[in-house]
């Protein structure tokens, strides 16, 4: 399946939906879940078209690895050491967006195993 260009973040990277951003730089950017399941709740999506994680190359390693280091600091920054951190492939493992995202998730203990 391909890149679809319509998806909700895609249109949140080129400013169509409004959405208070926690963080931007050059390859990323991070804000608020709509439908947060923790008081913090932040995705970190790349500016990259890339559909999910399986569509990510050996040349993507570095954004990948930014994904998460922007998640951490993000995490920090906001108070909350503890966090976990997911990445949804597919729809059976519940990715509903289809633009590769990190979920940042703290604030509440989280369960194990998750949903």
């Amino acid at each position: 399946m391909s890149y679809d260009p319509s998806n909700v973040f895609a249109r949140i990277l080129r400013g169509e939906i409004p959405a208070p951003l926690l963080h931007e730089d050059d390859r990323c950017v991070a804000f608020r879940d709509v439908n947060p399941q923790a008081p913090l709740h932040a995705l970190v999506i790349p500016k990259q078209a890339l559909r999910g994680l399986v569509d990510a190359g050996p040349e993507d390693e570095a954004t990948l690895g930014h994904l998460l280091l922007v998640g951490r600091n993000l995490a920090a920054k906001l108070g909350y050491p503890d966090a976990r951190y997911v990445i949804n492939h597919g729809a059976g493992a519940g990715q509903t967006v289809f633009h590769l995202h990190v979920h940042v998730l703290a604030g509440r203990p989280l369960a194990w195993p998750p949903g």
